[in-house]
C-alpha cells in the first residue's frame, strides 16, 4: 500500500477545517497509508522584509527536508506556478509512482509565504491547484479531497463524475 505524505507547515486552527481533513483521513484509510506531518511556522512580523520571509522560507525548508530524502520518495510542491492537472492525471501521476517503485508520495504545502525555492528546486513536481487565491488553511482541505478523489478513479468509484 502506497505511503501518501502530507508536509506542511502551520496548524489548522479552525474545527471546521479539522472535522474535513479528518473525514477525508478516514476515508482514504483503506486506500493508502496517510500522515500528515504539521511542522512549525516561523515567526515574522506583520510587515515582513523579504530576507526575513526568505529565512523563514529556509527554515521551514530545514525541518521539511528530511521527510523528503529517499529514493522511494516522490515529492510535490505545492505552488502557485506549479502546473495545474485535472484529477485523472493526478491520479495517474499517484499510480505511475507505486508502479515505478516509488512507494511514498510527498505533497509539501508551505507557510502563507510560499515554500522555499530549495524546497521547489528539490521536489519532482510543482502543482498548483488554481490560478485563483484560496484561504492557505483551506489548502489542505482541498488537497486532502483531491487525493481521494484520485483514488476513487482507480478504483473505478461512481465518486468521481
Amino acid at each position: 500500500m502506497i505511503r501518501i505524505n502530507i508536509i506542511c507547515v502551520g496548524k489548522l486552527k479552525e474545527k471546521y477545517l479539522r472535522d474535513a481533513c479528518a473525514e477525508y483521513e478516514k476515508r482514504l484509510s483503506g486506500s493508502c497509508k496517510l500522515t500528515v506531518v504539521e511542522l512549525g511556522e516561523s515567526r515574522l512580523p506583520s510587515e515582513p522584509s523579504d530576507g526575513e520571509i526568505n529565512k523563514a522560507l529556509e527554515n521551514e525548508a530545514a525541518a521539511m527536508k528530511p521527510y523528503l530524502e529517499g529514493s522511494s520518495c516522490f515529492n510535490i510542491a505545492m505552488c502557485i506556478e506549479g502546473k495545474q492537472m485535472p484529477s485523472e492525471k493526478l491520479s495517474k501521476t499517484i499510480d505511475n509512482c507505486s508502479v515505478s517503485g516509488k512507494s511514498i508520495v510527498n505533497f509539501i504545502i508551505g507557510s502563507s509565504f510560499g515554500i522555499a525555492d530549495s524546497i521547489k528546486s528539490f521536489a519532482d513536481m510543482r502543482l498548483s491547484m488554481s490560478e485563483m487565491t484560496f484561504p492557505h488553511q483551506l489548502a489542505r482541505v482541498m488537497l486532502l479531497e483531491q487525493i481521494y478523489r484520485a483514488f476513487q478513479i482507480l478504483a473505478g468509484s461512481r465518486y468521481h463524475k
